[in-house]
């Protein structure tokens, strides 16, 4: 079975109507299994991951293989209110693949469906992950030795799509292509008290407001101009009553940087500047952070090297380099283990991602398909290298 630019749309429109939320990805991952066993199955061995139910690894066996190829896609939503009118549009409740995994589904399936049809000469090892959006479906797996045995993969690919860029465009860039990110809580804990007598008190406020100033100062003065970090704290919770000072107050908050080592000395300094808080206010804070498996996606200087000039060269690709983003992706795990390369797939969405109008052009899987596959093929006619990882 070889799926037409209609049957793969047909494919999109009904993963876009199951969305479910990361961990919880049944329907989806049943409905892919079915499609999986329409295929020929000469090539193809199906695993699983006892620990993520969910996720699904297919081996596709090669003719003469160098090296296992890795392909990724993820497969969880968004806890998104749709908002586009669609006949086809989510039809679970306040789901919705506002980040385009559907896209990144079906262009999967069409990758695998190319090469059940025609035997790669090397083993491609697809991954259908859940849990990106949170939880770090990668990171998971990759801890629990999905990789490994018949499934072991010496280099990943894996894309994501780009509501800026003209449908079926595909962008890259060597280095950073998104950034890591890390969840930051502080809890500063003084001690509550009339409004009238403040004296008596400890004002966890007051401290709060002196952490959030000095921290801002990390990226502004400690940080080189032209490199990138960002620390914002979009949640504060603090106080009962306008008339009782706080005794505790509870920010939350998010790190991100371009590189591991950036996101660690932001780090470093958030628990300095709280240290020193602490002597100076006389309280406690308690900094706790949670990376999980959003590491920064670097991408592998080789690897990538090659990808963009046969993306440059190829008269059936639109090719354009792009710029980092600050948006984090768990596939940066993945690429800290093994070494590999993220591209973006332009969609032209007139909403962007993780909106409840992002709207992403069907025209794009087809040509994200035909980029892949003949990519893939050059890869695999190539002597093997040594690659090592940034």
């Amino acid at each position: 079975m070889v799926l037409s630019s209609d049957k793969l749309i047909q494919i999109r429109r009904h993963l876009h109507q199951i969305p479910e939320l990361a961990m919880n990805e049944f329907q989806t991952s049943d409905y892919l299994r079915q499609v999986i066993n329409s295929f020929s199955q000469q090539y193809l061995e199906i695993g699983s991951i006892p620990d993520l139910p969910t996720a699904i690894l297919v081996r596709v066996n090669g003719s003469n293989p160098k090296r296992n190829i890795g392909y990724r896609c993820d497969m969880d939503a968004l806890p998104v209110d749709e908002n586009n009118g669609l006949s086809y549009a989510s039809k679970n409740p306040h789901v919705m693949h506002a980040c385009g995994h559907d896209i990144h589904m079906t262009v999967a399936l069409g990758i695998l469906n190319y090469f059940s049809e025609h035997q790669p000469s090397d083993n491609l090892i697809f991954f259908f992950q859940p849990a990106e959006e949170s939880e770090s479906g990668g990171k998971v797996a990759f801890d629990k030795d999905a990789f490994s045995g018949r499934f072991h993969v010496d280099e990943f690919y894996g894309l994501h799509d780009n509501a800026q860029l003209p449908a079926g465009v595909i962008g890259c860039r060597n280095g950073t292509l998104f950034a890591g990110t890390t969840e930051v809580n502080i809890i500063i804990t003084g001690k509550s008290g009339h409004a009238a007598y403040p004296h008596l008190a400890n004002d966890s406020i007051v401290i709060a407001a002196s952490f959030i100033q000095q921290v801002q100062t990390i990226v502004s003065r400690n940080i080189a101009p032209t490199k990138c970090g960002v620390i914002t704290f979009g949640k504060i919770d603090g106080g009962v009553i306008r008339n009782v000072i706080a005794g505790t107050t509870r920010l939350e908050g998010t790190i991100r940087g371009l590189t591991q080592t950036m996101i660690e000395f932001i780090r470093q300094r958030i628990t300095e500047i709280a240290s020193g808080l602490q002597k100076s206010f006389n309280c406690q804070i308690t900094v706790e952070f949670n990376q999980g498996g959003y590491f920064p996606v670097e991408n592998n200087p080789q690897l990538t090297k090659r990808f963009i000039n046969f993306m440059k060269e190829n008269p059936e690709v639109t090719f354009q380099e792009t710029e980092p983003k600050m948006t984090g992706e768990d596939f940066g795990y993945l690429l800290n283990k093994i070494p590999g390369t993220m591209f973006w797939l332009g969609v032209d969405s007139p909403g962007a991602l993780h909106s409840a109008d992002f709207l992403p052009k069907e025209s794009a899987i087809a040509k994200g398909i035909v980029a892949m596959t003949s990519f893939l093929e050059y890869r695999m006619n190539l002597e093997d290298e040594k690659c090592s990882k940034m």
